[in-house]
């Protein structure tokens, strides 16, 4: 049996990763002159590298490690389902128990009358599908014009050519163009872009964008509007109260889909099983991935409304479908995650313990002489880094510059804390406890003031 060890040198392994694999979002020259960190064990909020040290992960991998590493309960189940029924597909009028009874869970646990399950096997490819969903809707109930989607600058949805499309970053639009049919309005990002607006005000105006953006485009050929409950890659942008209301109410008025991208938000990561229910939103589609199976298995979908799921019956056939589309390994390994996040409470944990506790401690960051903002929904969390708290300024050098200072002090310091533009982002395991808050906070102070002391001898503490 071939069996993956860790017998190499790290400087070994590092070259080999250089020269083989082709990493994602990275400049590969640039991280072959610098080497990989190889990560090499991990065991609840902690990871372990080559040469031993111990990180603690407030990432939660890529927001998806919900429950914690080294749950061994799920390569149990996964060991079973492979030795049961180790691939089947559900095309050609088949289907098998774990792709059911995920699909019952997930319908159970969905909040309104989301009902249906299209499996895929990531969150990119769920909007990708999302996509042609509600197209074919429209199509189906005789308005085959009603084909644009609204999205947002800023938003992330993927990066498949559908999913990179919706998403409203311009460098992935850069990398190959855009598919047709996708607007962009602008994000409810207050605190780089609300100028003397109260948060009220701007959340409400950011809101009436999708209004404006629907009336020059016409009723006639809006097909859906989707958008993050809150933007995670994009900074973890936590939208005004007003914000999201106001965005139910004009896709109410105008009968336009609504799709919820809950692929971070997800199964616990606000304090609630999603984070429609956090934002009082009522979608028609909701994107999920990430935290359905807590990373342990590659598996996403799109949780679909009765209503669009009996229009689109209605039309006969879909085309649509991916090989792996419901992959009973990754289905039975996602239903022992959910069993586990609903049995021991997690979801509870972070909305009476772990949430609490951080809030008062991330709230306190504020205190730093370089961070003016400190959000945290759940367990979902970003400080605004800043010359200047009271005009709430830009820094003068290039976006990210400081940032990625800051996020290489907290790599060395042992704490993956992420960096975008010049905020800074957490989203941990939704297991972590209060003493391993309190050392996830301690690091991120240390990586802070090292970082703010590196800025000012370089002389960029200085407002644009």
């Amino acid at each position: 049996m071939n069996k993956i060890t860790n017998h190499l040198p790290t400087a070994e392994l590092q070259r080999l990763d250089a020269a083989h694999h082709m990493h994602p979002f990275t400049d590969a020259n640039g991280l072959a002159q610098k080497g990989a960190r190889v990560i090499t064990s991990a065991k609840g909020v902690w990871l372990r590298d080559s040469e031993g040290n111990k990180i603690i992960d407030g990432m939660a991998g890529l927001w998806c490690v919900n429950i914690g590493y080294g749950r061994t309960e799920l390569g149990d189940v996964a060991k079973r389902q492979m030795d049961e029924l180790s691939y089947y597909n559900t095309f050609f009028q088949t289907t098998h128990v774990p792709a059911i009874a995920l699909a019952a869970k997930i319908a159970e646990l969905a909040p309104g009358d989301l009902n249906h399950v299209f499996f895929a096997g990531s969150g990119s490819e769920a909007n990708d599908t999302n996509i042609r969903l509600v197209r074919r809707y429209w199509q189906v109930k005789g308005q085959p014009e009603k084909r644009v989607i609204i999205a947002r600058k800023n938003g992330y949805h993927g990066s498949t050519m559908g999913g990179g499309s919706l998403g409203g970053m311009s460098p992935i639009h850069a990398h190959g163009g855009k598919i047709d049919g996708i607007v962009h309005i602008d994000q409810p990002d207050w605190w780089s872009e609300g100028g003397d607006m109260t948060p009220e005000d701007f959340g409400l105006a950011r809101a009436q964008a999708l209004e404006t953006a629907i009336n020059e485009i016409g009723v006639d050929k809006v097909a859906a509007f989707i958008g993050e409950p809150i933007q995670g890659a994009g900074g973890v942008i936590v939208p005004p109260s007003t914000y999201w209301p106001e965005i139910q109410r004009i896709c109410d008025k105008y009968g336009i889909l609504l799709i919820a991208d809950e692929v971070i938000t997800g199964f616990g990561r606000t304090g609630n099983w999603f984070g429609s229910q956090t934002f009082g939103i009522k979608p028609h589609i909701m994107t999920i991935a990430k935290g359905l199976s807590s990373g342990y298995q590659p598996i996403g979908g799109s949780i679909i409304s009765d209503e669009v799921f009996n229009v689109v019956a209605e039309g006969g056939e879909l085309y649509h479908g991916y090989t792996y589309s419901g992959h009973p390994v990754a289905a039975a390994v996602a239903l022992e995650n959910l069993r586990i996040i609903q049995e021991e409470g997690v979801v509870e944990h972070v909305r009476n313990v772990a949430h609490p506790y951080l809030a008062e401690r991330w709230a306190a960051l504020t205190d730093h002489p370089m961070v003016g903002e400190a959000k945290l929904v759940g367990l979902m969390g970003s400080i605004a880094l800043t010359p200047n708290k009271a005009t709430r300024a830009k820094f003068a050098s290039e976006a990210g510059t400081v940032g990625y200072k800051v996020r290489e002090r907290c790599f060395a310091n042992n704490l993956i804390m992420r960096h975008v533009g010049d905020r800074m982002i957490i989203a941990p395991p939704l297991v972590i406890t209060p003493s391993e808050i309190d050392v996830l906070i301690e690091r991120a102070k240390k990586s802070l003031d090292e970082g703010y002391a590196a800025i000012k001898a370089e002389g960029l503490f200085v407002a644009g």
